[in-house]
């Protein structure tokens, strides 16, 4: 049952969204899916209050540090998939879910702002790897790009990610209508009304990829365990 937690220092970094398309992706193969919202803004929860949410995914409400490492261990125990979804600040309780992490993904906009946000969260990530005395995988994931043009900034920062050796995963978010969508009317991407959103085919496949993409991550990381 793997643990994914979605980590950034910058809040509207696209954590949510990243947490509902793999949450959406994984369920509808069949799977037990546990989103753990512990954002206090509860994004989830708010998604899971409007029409559409799948039965096989349920949203679990997280409310303090003190409370983080029993709500991961009881969603362990409970589905085959846990999806975390934590705050834009740096707090103690993000520093104790990454320790219970299989994975932790990193979202990032093509941004120098996004870029330093990204190596703070992963300098936090190797500080906890050294709390527990495990390497605690990571791994970034470009956000909100264009699905036409790749900006020079966003080169740029991949260049400087490569050269420092930071894992990247191979697919990116591509800014999608869709995916702002199923905030706002419920449901997956899988499952929204055509007749809402525009571009929902290419938002499906793009999810599809990017999805493959974590698991094949999970795989790499359970290989070298």
């Amino acid at each position: 049952m793997p643990v994914v937690s979605m980590v950034s220092s910058k809040g509207g970094a696209g954590k949510s969204t990243a947490a509902l398309i793999i949450a959406g992706e994984i369920a509808s193969a069949g799977r037990e899916v546990i989103l753990i919202d512990a954002d206090p803004n509860q994004p989830l929860v708010a998604w899971a209050g409007r029409p559409g949410k799948p039965d096989n995914v349920q949203v679990v409400i997280d409310e303090s540090a003190e409370t983080i490492v029993d709500t991961i261990s009881e969603a362990k125990s409970r589905a085959n998939f846990v999806l975390v979804d934590l705050e834009g600040t740096a707090t103690d309780r993000i520093g104790f879910a990454i320790t219970q992490s299989d994975l932790v993904l990193i979202p990032a906009q093509g941004s120098l702002l996004d870029a330093t946000e990204a190596a703070k969260s992963i300098k936090l990530i190797r500080q906890m790897s050294r709390v527990v005395n495990r390497a605690i995988p990571y791994a970034v994931f470009f956000t909100r790009t264009s699905a036409a043009i790749r900006e020079k900034t966003l080169r740029d920062i991949e260049v400087q990610f490569a050269s420092a050796r930071v894992p990247v995963l191979d697919c990116q978010l591509i800014d999608r209508a869709a995916y702002r969508s199923i905030f706002s009317f419920g449901g997956t991407i899988r499952t929204i009304d055509a007749m809402k959103v525009s571009g929902l085919l290419g938002a499906r496949e793009n999810a599809q990829a990017f999805v493959q993409s974590v698991l094949s991550k999970l795989s790499q990381v359970k290989a070298i365990a």
